[in-house]
């Protein structure tokens, strides 16, 4: 993943230096020569990394410390100082200065501390996606029937091997939920995990939420943003309902799985990331695929595993151990303390045909939790639809 620069010194030839020996690299670089243009920048959010030489023309450089402080992902600073400012460097750094270089600066050491200031931008990144709920997959049962068990052993070969993914199933069965599974089951489990509705987003916002955009690249542009992509490197990047994704941005979605690589809308820079995909849907792509409406190259190159959840009608047996797993979750959630079902409610749960699949089964129990005075959830808590075929 790409970081920008922003290099802040008076000195025209010490900003050509660093920039050319940069660029070469993969790093975008872009300068300023005083705080006043330095500002501009950062407000923009166009800084990734920030180079700041000390004295400045219009103030004292490491007053940018304070002023980016608040700023939801600050930019790591580096300081440029002369010789005989040690102390002042130091002290800098117990204010939040990521490192420091001496002038002359010295290339290799100024690779060195860019490299680790990268590290921190992208932690930073992560963190600002990943506050909800990373670990989901890990907080869930989902059912040990035969195709269950053979689905899970699927799903972890999958996770170590970090190849392409395709989660088909019914609406509610679960998609998310084993892709979740698939993320904290293999190395990446400590990385990203970004989700994506296709469905969700204007088709015409959809590739810049993918690939990002450059400032300017379409009005109301106004700063470089990554795109989700880039935030998943390294991680994985879960696409629901694919089959909503627009043809045009199916090419690219392809072009990425085999390269790597990418540019952001209005960008010329290639962006190498590292990202495992899973995409999920509830149409059939294959139907979607000989009616043209499909890329089947695209098809294809997801569904190195495809792992199909089978709904919850077929797999009824799991029914009693999903209810379990939701009442114990719903009493710590509620405050509430339900220790059991009665059999006449598990005879109507079993002979329901559950067209809302799993979630229709979470919603059930925490409607008949919500209604339920005592410690068991009786046939008389569950909704009025799933009587019909109860005596």
């Amino acid at each position: 993943m790409s970081a920008t620069i922003l290099v802040v010194d008076d000195e025209e030839n010490a900003r050509l230096i660093i920039t050319s020996f940069l660029t070469p690299k993969g790093y975008e670089v872009i300068g300023a020569a005083t705080l006043a243009e330095a500002r501009v920048q950062i407000e923009r959010g166009a800084a990734d990394i920030i180079l700041l030489d000390v004295q400045l023309p219009d103030g004292y450089g490491p007053n940018l410390l304070e002023e980016t402080r608040r700023l939801a992902t600050r930019p790591p600073i580096i300081l440029i100082t002369a010789y005989g400012d040690i102390d002042m460097a130091v002290d800098a750094m117990r204010n939040g200065a990521h490192d420091f270089l001496q002038k002359p600066i010295q290339l290799a050491r100024l690779e060195e501390t860019i490299v680790r200031a990268q590290e921190m931008v992208t932690m930073r990144r992560e963190l600002a996606h990943l506050r909800k709920a990373q670990r989901r997959g890990q907080d869930f049962v989902i059912g040990s029937s035969p195709a269950m068990r053979s689905l899970l052993d699927q799903a972890r070969r999958a996770s170590q091997a970090s190849v392409s993914v395709l989660v088909t199933g019914e609406t509610g069965t679960g998609k998310e939920v084993l892709a979740h599974f698939v993320h904290d089951s293999g190395p990446r489990a400590d990385k990203p995990f970004i989700a994506v509705n296709c469905a969700a987003i204007q088709s015409t916002m959809l590739e810049s939420e993918l690939f990002g955009y450059e400032a300017g690249a379409f009005t109301g542009a106004e700063k470089r943003k990554p795109g989700l992509l880039e935030v998943a490197d390294g991680g994985i990047l879960f696409l629901d309902e694919i089959s909503s994704m627009p043809m045009e941005i199916q090419a690219k979605l392809l072009r990425v799985l085999e390269e790597r690589a990418f540019r952001r809308v209005g960008g010329t820079n290639l962006i190498k990331v590292d990202v495992q995909v899973l995409a999920a849907s509830n149409r059939p792509l294959n139907k979607m695929m000989a009616d043209g409406i499909f890329r089947e190259d695209l098809y294809y190159r997801l569904k190195v595993v495809d792992l199909h959840i089978p709904p919850l009608r077929e797999r009824k047996s799991d029914i009693l151990e999903l209810v379990g797993f939701f009442v114990r979750q719903n009493n710590a959630r509620m405050g509430m303390n339900i220790i059991d079902i009665t059999p006449r409610a598990v005879d109507a749960l079993r002979a329901y045909d559950w067209p809302g699949n799993v979630r229709e089964l979470r919603n059930a129990i925490e409607r008949a939790m919500l209604f339920c005075d005592d410690p068991a959830i009786d046939v008389i808590h569950l909704p009025s639809d799933m009587l019909a075929k109860t005596v």
